[in-house]
């Protein structure tokens, strides 16, 4: 239930005009969000890489509402592109197709999403597509091959493991070598389309990481010797059962540790980020940073419910 309504209120214009008024709401938020400026996200990788871990950087936004919106939001991921080379960090980057512009136009979309992976490529840099919710899957799925098509080969695509067409879009996109970053599901589905019980979606994200970590064994695929590229496994996860299944389900095939790595949020469980990397697997925590914060914050918050106490408790203390 509390889920629920956090994923709507993510949504909820009002909502948003609501809380991000509120004093307290940012300090809470700051737990979860880099900062608003890319050199304070920059800063915040640099502390992750000299622990040995590296980052995807997102500069926060989604569902823009123009053209002008979509071109600007563009115009920031080019920038972070190029603060990561000027910088010399180990990071990539994610960007959301609505941020820049998907649900104006899709020809428009791919216009953008070729200026950023001509980019990316002159920077030898990766990009990864977050996968948002249901109306927008297949019309993400089709600029992912229309780009493959065009010949770019340094992006990859989010795979959300409570979705029921989760695994056929895996394999696939695994036939084709797509690099892929499996994760539970952040949205709000009907049960038509998603598992609604989470014993059913940690059974689907298990099945799913097996074929991950098969298609990246058959395929020798490793992490970058710089950090920037991930390898073809990608676990987004940080529930420890998942990731104790992923590990042993690559000794046994023997899947080197350089042939998946982890991959969690900035300000959650640091001290798991910590001993994954300490024990020679690839860790990378996705970075978010901006001042369009607020719903990547809400869908947080329903994924926490200890963090939804904090927020009420403090609410309710005015």
């Amino acid at each position: 239930m509390l889920r629920s309504f956090f994923i709507y209120l993510s949504k909820a214009t009002w909502a948003q005009n609501l809380i991000m008024r509120l004093p307290f709401a940012w300090r809470m938020a700051s737990r979860f969000v880099a900062g608003t400026s890319k050199e304070d996200a920059i800063r915040v990788i640099r502390e992750l890489n000299a622990r040995g871990i590296n980052a995807t950087l997102d500069h926060l936004g989604e569902h823009t509402t123009n053209t002008e919106e979509a071109l600007e939001a563009t115009r920031h991921i080019l920038e972070i592109l190029e603060e990561i080379e000027r910088a010399g960090v180990r990071s990539n980057v994610s960007i959301k197709l609505t941020q820049i512009g998907l649900s104006l136009d899709a020809s428009f979309c791919a216009e953008n999403l070729e200026r950023i992976l001509v980019q990316a490529q002159t920077h030898h840099n990766f990009v990864r597509i977050d996968m948002e919710d249901t109306p927008y899957t297949d019309a993400t799925l089709a600029l992912y091959h229309q780009m493959r098509q065009r010949g770019y080969q340094n992006f990859g695509l989010v795979i959300q493991a409570y979705l029921y067409r989760s695994e056929n879009d895996l394999r696939s996109l695994l036939a084709e070598g797509a690099p892929i970053r499996l994760v539970k599901g952040a949205y709000k589905e009907p049960p038509e389309k998603a598992f609604p019980r989470k014993a059913d979606v940690d059974a689907n994200f298990d099945l799913l990481t097996k074929l991950l970590l098969d298609a990246s064994l058959a395929q020798g695929s490793r992490l970058s010797a710089d950090g920037r590229f991930p390898p073809l496994a990608a676990i987004a996860t940080h529930d420890e059962k998942r990731i104790d299944f992923a590990r042993r389900y690559a000794e046994r095939i023997s899947l080197p540790k350089e042939g998946l790595e982890f991959q969690m949020l900035y300000g959650i469980r640091r001290d798991l980020q910590e001993r994954l990397a300490a024990e020679g697997y690839p860790v990378r925590v996705y970075v978010p940073y901006g001042t369009h914060w607020y719903p990547y914050f809400m869908r947080r918050l329903a994924e926490r419910p200890a963090n939804v106490w904090f927020l009420l408790s403090n609410l309710f203390r005015g």
